[in-house]
């Protein structure tokens, strides 16, 4: 069982990464990440007729929308593990029921399970 002091330092270093993470996706152009996104062509680009630069900005696309999909899974988990925070439900693995080890929780304070239940 986790000490008040515990979760409030975990529920810091959490939102700490909320606030790294919205800043992320942020400088990718994504707002409102919870809610769905859509990767758009970079301003300034324009598609042409050079099919070498219209490869290389469905490229860029490609590549946002690949780091916005591991941000925003990321997100998801920090958001849930807050929400757990406020539930009173934090540090309790979602597959078991039984307490999620500290040094798990201080590794990823946004751990969903225990070490046994690890994916």
């Amino acid at each position: 069982m986790l000490t008040d002091a515990q979760i409030q330092g975990f529920r810091k270093r959490l939102e700490e990464e909320r606030t790294v993470l919205t800043k992320e996706l942020s400088a990718l152009g994504i707002h409102g990440a919870s809610t769905g996104f859509e990767v758009g062509k970079p301003e300034g680009d324009e598609f042409g007729a050079d099919r070498n630069d219209n490869a290389d900005i469905i490229e860029d696309m490609e590549e946002d929308a690949a780091a916005a999909n591991e941000l925003t899974g990321r997100l998801a988990v920090v958001e849930r593990a807050l929400q757990k925070m406020d539930e009173g439900s934090y540090g309790i693995c979602e597959v078991s029921g039984e307490d999620i080890e500290l040094d798990r929780l201080n590794a990823n304070p946004a751990a969903p399970t225990c070490k046994i239940h690890m994916e």
